[in-house]
């Protein structure tokens, strides 16, 4: 790999190594990372590490793209992705991988700090001061699209362009419960073969068509599963807790001017068609609102969102080529 990134990085995997304990087993060649080797990082909480996947050119002249998957997910979402991704184009643009603290292989937040949108935002600052990146182009799905608008809002001379990927201002409370719901049952599940159909049957009207195969492969992004069949996150399950008293017919409270806050960089808008997370007006809303906006449906899927489809990724490097380009000041 060329050269990566400036002296930000001395102040990753310096002499702290005692200091962090780990909350979640993770075997060490889970398949779901195969491919997506981690550097860890320290945030502005001594205590806790995010988890980067590095790839690419860092030299000036090309803003990095960063990708942030959704509220317990983690960078293997954006495998498919980052991999032809970097065929396009150059095929060496600079890309980060982010797994935040509580998610993947990232550090556990400490038991008396909770987890929040406004500290993840803040994390997300941190991390992009340590690779030494003075702008980037932001990829956030579902709640990692919600960091992005709360970092923009506190940052906005770091945010370059933006993609929002079933993500926005206003969350439907029908996925949370949904989402809270699925993992309580497959995490309460016993024996190999009922936590695999649990899975399955979870996933399967998000994918419709797709194959056993495919689901279990999708299942191993958010879980792994010990000797006993039984299912173990890939997530602190403390994550769970802070969404445990929503109710299905809940009305959230709408972040408008988070999403106003995008208007200091070009945007780009994408939904599932299946998706529950964003509803299909707050979405018309968004790119109302957004005019210059590029918007895109992924059709046949729900969230988080495949992308493994040659034209959705196509598209998504269009926008990223076009406004990812710095322009050099004259001498």
């Amino acid at each position: 790999m060329k050269r990566l990134v400036s002296a930000g990085l001395a102040r990753i995997n310096q002499g702290m190594e005692p200091f962090f304990r780990r909350q979640r087993k993770i075997p060490q060649e889970h398949p779901a990372f195969a491919g997506l080797p981690v550097t860890h990082i320290h945030l502005g909480d001594a205590r806790t590490r995010a988890a980067v996947n590095l790839r690419g050119d860092f030299r000036s002249g090309r803003m990095p793209l960063i990708c942030l998957a959704g509220y317990h997910r983690n960078m293997s979402d954006f495998s498919a992705f980052a991999a032809h991704f970097q065929r396009l184009g150059s095929g060496d643009w600079p890309m980060v991988l982010v797994d935040l603290p509580g998610r993947g292989r990232a550090d556990d937040r400490p038991r008396n700090t909770r987890y929040s949108t406004l500290l993840d935002a803040d994390d997300l600052a941190d991390l992009i001061a340590a690779l030494g990146i003075k702008r980037a182009v932001l990829l956030g799905q579902g709640h990692g699209g919600q960091v992005v608008m709360a970092m923009a809002a506190k940052h906005p001379l770091l945010v370059g362009g933006t993609v929002l990927l079933d993500s926005g201002p206003v969350t439907d409370s029908r996925g949370i419960v949904r989402l809270r719901n699925n993992l309580a049952h497959v995490e309460g599940l016993r024996g190999a073969r009922a936590v695999t159909n649990g899975f399955r049957r979870m996933l399967g009207g998000d994918y419709p068509g797709h194959s056993e195969a495919e689901l279990d492969a999708l299942a191993l992004r958010s879980h792994w599963f010990d000797k006993r069949g039984r299912a173990r996150p890939l997530y602190d399950t403390r994550l769970l807790n802070q969404i445990k008293d929503i109710s299905f017919d809940d009305v959230l409270v709408a972040q408008w001017p988070l999403y106003d806050a995008l208007k200091c960089a070009p945007l780009m808008l994408l939904r599932t068609q299946l998706t529950d997370q964003l509803r299909r007006e707050t979405y018309d809303e968004m790119v109302s609102r957004r005019a210059d906006a590029v918007a895109l449906t992924i059709a046949g899927q729900g969230s988080p969102a495949l992308f493994d489809q040659q034209a959705e990724i196509e598209a998504v490097a269009e926008f990223v080529f076009q406004v990812g380009v710095t322009k050099r000041r004259a001498a």
